[in-house]
C-alpha cells in the first residue's frame, strides 16, 4: 500500500539499536513492532522523521512526549486487532466458567468427570471494564449478547454509556462487580495498578481477566488473593514477566506466583496473542498504511 502511494519501503526487520541509530537520519518514517524501542536518542538522531508508526497497539516503547514535542507524528492501529481481543477476552472467560481446559485434559487422559466439573453461567453476571478505548469497546460489544449487566469506566472519556453498558465510576465497579476486566495502555499510572489494595477494594469474591500489558498486574498479590479464595479465578493473556519483545518470558526470572499460575486450574493462560489472529495482522497493517498515507 506504501510503495503504491509513492513511498519508498526499506525492510530492515533485524537491525540492531546501533544500527537504527546510525540510520534514522536517512528516513522519513520508521514503522516498528515491538523489538525495538524508540528513545530519546534515536530520536534525536532523526533529524527527518516525520513519523513513528507502530504495529499495533501499546505505545509504550516509544517516548512518544519527546518525539511529538520534537514534531514527529506517532501513529498506531489498536482499530486493526480490536475484534481479535474482543474476541480471545470472552474466549478466555467462557473456558475459565466452563472448566474446558482441564475437562479436555482428563478426557484425553481417560477420566470421565463430570460434577467436579460443573460450569458456571455468565448469564446474569455483572462485568465491570475499566478503559473504553478500541479494546474495551470490542470486549462489551461481544459481551452484550450474554445478558450480563456491563458497567465501564474510563478516566479519560466521558458520555460514551450507551443501550447495553453503563458509564459508570471505579467505585460502582468495586461494589457490584463479578468479573472485572482490564483494557488499559501501560502507563506510569497503570503501573501494578491490579495489586492487593485493589482487588480488595471488590466487594465480591471476583474474577480478573488481563488481556492490556503485564505490568498492570502484579502477579504475587495476584496469587496470594486466589490463595485465599478473594480471586476466583484469573484469564491473563499478558505476564509481567515477559521480556520488552513480548516475544519470549523472561526465563531466568520466573518466580514462585508464576509457577503457581502454570499449576493452577482457576487460571486460564496465553502468550499473549490475544491480539494475534490471521485476521488483525492484515487489518493492523492496513490501518497503520492508511493513516501514514493521509498524513497531513
Amino acid at each position: 500500500m506504501l510503495e503504491k502511494a509513492g513511498h519508498t519501503c526499506d525492510l530492515n526487520y533485524n537491525w540492531t539499536e546501533n544500527e537504527i541509530i546510525n540510520n534514522i537520519h536517512l528516513y522519513d518514517g520508521i514503522v516498528i513492532r515491538s523489538r525495538i524501542k524508540i528513545t530519546k536518542e534515536i530520536i534525536d538522531r532523526a533529524v527527518n522523521l516525520k513519523f513513528i508508526a507502530r504495529a499495533g497497539a501499546g505505545m509504550e516503547n516509544i517516548d512518544v512526549a519527546y518525539a511529538e514535542k520534537k514534531g514527529i507524528k506517532c501513529l498506531h492501529a489498536p482499530e486493526g486487532n480490536k475484534d481479535a481481543v474482543g474476541e480471545h477476552t470472552i474466549a478466555m472467560l467462557l473456558s475459565l466458567f466452563n472448566n474446558l481446559n482441564r475437562a479436555d485434559k482428563e478426557v484425553r487422559q481417560g477420566k470421565w468427570i463430570r460434577e467436579e466439573n460443573r460450569g458456571v453461567e455468565l448469564m446474569g453476571k455483572i462485568v465491570g471494564i475499566i478503559g473504553y478505548g478500541n479494546m474495551g469497546s470490542a470486549f462489551a460489544e461481544r459481551l452484550k449478547g450474554f445478558g450480563v449487566k456491563i458497567l465501564v469506566y474510563d478516566k479519560y472519556k466521558k458520555g460514551f454509556g450507551n443501550d447495553f453498558i453503563i458509564e459508570t465510576t471505579l467505585e460502582h465497579i468495586f461494589e457490584e462487580a463479578d468479573v472485572f476486566s482490564l483494557h488499559t495502555p501501560l502507563t506510569e499510572e497503570t503501573n501494578y495498578l491490579i495489586n492487593d489494595s485493589f482487588i480488595n477494594s471488590f466487594k465480591k469474591n471476583i474474577y480478573i481477566i488481563n488481556t492490556a500489558r503485564g505490568k498492570c498486574l502484579n502477579t504475587a498479590d495476584l496469587v496470594s488473593n486466589i490463595k485465599s479464595g478473594k480471586v476466583l479465578g484469573a484469564c491473563l493473556d499478558v505476564l509481567e514477566y515477559e521480556m520488552t519483545s513480548f516475544e519470549n518470558l523472561d526465563k531466568a526470572n520466573l518466580p514462585e506466583a508464576f509457577q503457581y499460575l502454570i499449576q493452577s486450574d482457576k487460571v486460564i493462560l496465553s502468550p499473549h496473542i490475544a491480539g494475534w489472529t490471521k485476521e488483525s495482522n492484515e487489518k493492523i497493517a492496513r490501518v497503520l498504511a492508511e493513516k501514514i498515507i493521509n498524513l497531513k
